[in-house]
């Protein structure tokens, strides 16, 4: 609760004219949608998936094939449910855009997409990458944020350990940095829009590209 109130405190001067960029509304019926899922259905449904998350939602990291460099692919394996819940029922309305994965999500029920969330989520987490550079900065960003900005602590909402919270906001740990690096920019650069009351892009906006990637590189260390 305090972690909330602090987070209102911070981002209220930033979201009082935003609007909800989701459609989703975390309902008691559709949290129970979310809770009450199958993963042994969601694992079948979810072999469509492989083919880029890999078998065991691990994602690949950015790669160079034939002079071409292949962006990251998320590891999904072990993420809150009901975040991997609103970002396929977000691609299957258009909130959120990505041809392959909007075409995917498209193909599933709001039932079929919770029984693949919550199959992912009972996936080992993807293990931490060491990073050699120096990420002081960036734990000062996650433990302490940045109050002359405004900026909270990553910590408020994504937990201490970078696992997530319950409803919908998602673990980071672990997860390929080149991903999380495009995700802050594409928040900043508003091309992703999908965050409720644009949190994440008031956020993103005042961070320089160099924070976004020792954050990046701090995340996919993390333990």
């Amino acid at each position: 609760m305090k972690r909330m109130l602090l987070l209102l405190a911070l981002v209220a001067p930033w979201s009082a004219q935003a609007e909800p960029a989701s459609k989703i509304a975390w309902t008691a019926a559709t949290l129970n949608v979310v809770k009450n899922a199958d993963p042994e259905h969601g694992k079948t449904l979810a072999a469509q998936c492989a083919g880029c998350h890999g078998e065991q939602g691990l994602g690949v990291a950015e790669a160079v094939q034939d002079d071409e460099t292949l962006p990251a692919v998320p590891a999904i394996a072990g993420q809150v449910a009901t975040y991997t819940y609103k970002q396929l029922r977000d691609y299957a309305d258009g909130s959120r855009q990505h041809a392959q994965m909007q075409s995917i999500a498209q193909g599933l029920n709001a039932q079929d997409t919770a029984d693949v969330a919550a199959w992912f989520a009972t996936l080992p987490r993807a293990a931490s990458i060491a990073s050699k550079q120096n990420l002081a900065r960036a734990e000062h960003m996650v433990e302490a944020g940045d109050g002359k900005r405004l900026l909270p602590p990553c910590f408020v909402c994504h937990g201490s350990k970078g696992l997530g919270e319950k409803q919908d906001i998602p673990a980071l740990a672990g997860q390929q940095a080149d991903y999380f690096a495009r995700t802050l920019l594409a928040y900043k650069s508003g091309e992703r829009h999908n965050d409720v009351y644009s949190r994440m892009r008031l956020i993103a906006e005042q961070l320089s590209e160099d924070e976004i990637k020792e954050l990046a590189a701090y995340y996919q260390q993390l333990r």
